[in-house]
């Protein structure tokens, strides 16, 4: 397949369809392949007669419409949370804490907090 697009302006019912390809086989070897508008059947020849569609999607939003990125929590937000705790352990299972032995979540808050040497739990 040549083209990516498989949308295509049919010039026989001037509608935008899909094309359709099927392949033609001489015995069980696949010798190529029809190409056809789904909508009303119309044939064409080869690829290079294939009407594509190249407008797929319009441009509705540009990057001015993006929204600035938020911050919804600040550093001071992050003291005493077991997620940045040195006893905070995490495996594919549960959050344990290694201080209190017993699960935790990672929001949870102590007055044992140690902070942790680095920022990522997971190291």
């Amino acid at each position: 397949m040549a083209k990516s697009n498989l949308e295509i302006s049919c010039p026989a019912c001037g509608k935008i369809t899909l094309l359709r390809r099927e392949p033609v086989y001489e015995g069980f070897t696949k010798t190529g392949e029809t190409l056809s508008c789904s909508g009303c059947g119309e044939t064409f020849g080869s690829e290079a007669d294939v009407p594509f569609n190249m407008d797929l999607r319009p441009e509705v939003f540009t990057e001015s419409d993006r929204s600035d990125s938020v911050e919804v929590f600040d550093e001071s937000e992050k003291q005493r949370v077991c997620r940045y705790c040195m006893n905070y352990t995490v495996n594919p299972f549960t959050q344990w804490c290694s201080l209190h032995k017993k699960d935790v979540e990672a929001t949870d808050t102590c007055d044992k907090f140690k902070k942790r040497e680095s920022e990522s739990p997971d190291s």
